[in-house]
């Protein structure tokens, strides 16, 4: 066969979760699919050395303008010049006219539970708004056009199930993974230059939140501000790639002026680097309100870190019982179960023997054989 992979974001170089996920895809099957032809599509960006070719994986750097013009004109043109037999989008989205049969990963259909004006009034930054307002106008239509659509969790494969009626002909869930390079650093040296790189203090907690409401860095703050005014521990928080003025505005709603203070900002950090972080900090805080899977929660617990999450969407299906499962919404309760996390030796260590075996459980490989296993599907339901 013939496969085209949308991986339009690939090269940039500040990769989300979804380009992840797709980068993980294509290396695996590079590893265990020698029989069939790939053709990779991608944007021209600054990162071209993440991915390479090999004799059967070919890269076609795509000059499409605009997001929605790369995908609806750029993308399926190049497909049917290169005799693709099957086209996976990636990333949320597909061309909504292509004669070529479609897979669709839908990682999320948030966006779909909300009208078009509260995704505007939201509180996202105008790309983000632009993103979710594109997915809710062309989703619907991929999704029946689509022959097979994956997910990533059941928690979604239900939601997307319930919201667009489909079975499961057509729906599969499957897992995300966890990268091998996520696991527990000991060398000291290893951490002390990771430690020196961005600036992290000696003890601290770790967030990854951004400004999309559902990751609930509000909440964070909130709980983490609590936190401090019940608890002589001043322990820091540290935070990745944040925008300065929005966690200002942040701040000033935890009605604890004082706040920034105690939390370090360390700047864009690469992938490579975030295990040691992991390895280093007290707990991480993963409560987010939505999400679709929530690899974040695997890689802090592949690495021995204690883990805090929230009991909402998929998160409890894929923590299991290796996390502290918090009500997200209830920073009260949050800035307790801090505490708790912190001060209880024997639950810190019941987490991170629990982390590593729940982690254990997901692999790109495993992922990556699922979805060529759809491919073969297809193969055989369009006699291709």
């Amino acid at each position: 066969m013939k496969i085209g992979i949308e991986g339009q974001r690939l090269f940039r170089k500040k990769k989300h979760g979804m380009d992840m996920v797709a980068l993980e895809l294509i290396r695996n099957l590079q590893e265990i699919d020698t029989e069939n032809e790939y053709f990779i599509y991608i944007a021209p960006d600054e990162d071209d050395t993440c991915l390479q070719e090999t004799s059967n994986f070919h890269i076609r750097k795509l000059d499409g303008g605009f997001y929605p013009f790369w995908e609806q004109i750029a993308l399926p043109k190049a497909a049917k010049a290169d005799g693709c037999q099957i086209l996976h989008c990636t990333s949320n989205t597909s061309p909504v006219r292509t004669a070529i049969p479609l897979v669709t990963t839908l990682h999320d259909i948030i966006y779909m539970e909300k009208s078009v004006l509260q995704i505007l009034r939201g509180s996202g930054t105008a790309y983000q708004n632009f993103g979710n307002v594109y997915r809710r106008l062309v989703v619907p239509r991929v999704v029946k056009s689509s022959s097979i659509v994956i997910t990533v969790s059941h928690f979604e494969k239900n939601r997307i199930a319930d919201v667009f009626h489909l079975n499961d002909n057509k729906l599969r869930a499957v897992y995300n993974g966890v990268s091998t390079h996520f696991k527990r650093i000991t060398d000291t040296e290893e951490l002390a230059r990771t430690a020196e790189k961005y600036h992290l203090p000696p003890r601290f907690l770790f967030h990854l939140g951004n400004t999309d409401p559902k990751k609930n860095t509000q909440g964070v703050l909130n709980a983490y501000a609590s936190y401090l005014k019940q608890n002589q521990d001043d322990i820091p928080l540290v935070m990745l790639d944040f925008d300065e003025d929005e966690l200002s505005s942040m701040i000033l709603k935890t009605g604890s002026p004082d706040l920034r203070k105690n939390i370090k900002l360390t700047g864009y950090v690469i992938n490579t680097d975030l295990p040691a972080i992991y390895s280093l900090c007290e707990a991480f805080l993963y409560p987010s309100l939505r999400e679709s899977f929530g690899i974040p929660i695997l890689e802090a617990m592949a690495c021995g870190a204690p883990v805090l999450t929230g009991n909402t969407s998929s998160m409890p299906e894929i923590a299991g019982d290796a996390a502290l499962i918090i009500d997200p919404y209830d920073h009260i309760g949050m800035a307790s179960s801090i505490q708790t996390i912190i001060q209880d030796t024997d639950l810190r260590q019941n987490l991170t023997e629990k982390g590593y075996t729940q982690a254990a459980k997901f692999s790109w490989r495993a992922m990556s054989e699922n979805v060529l296993n759809i491919y073969r599907e297809l193969a055989v339901t369009h006699k291709l």
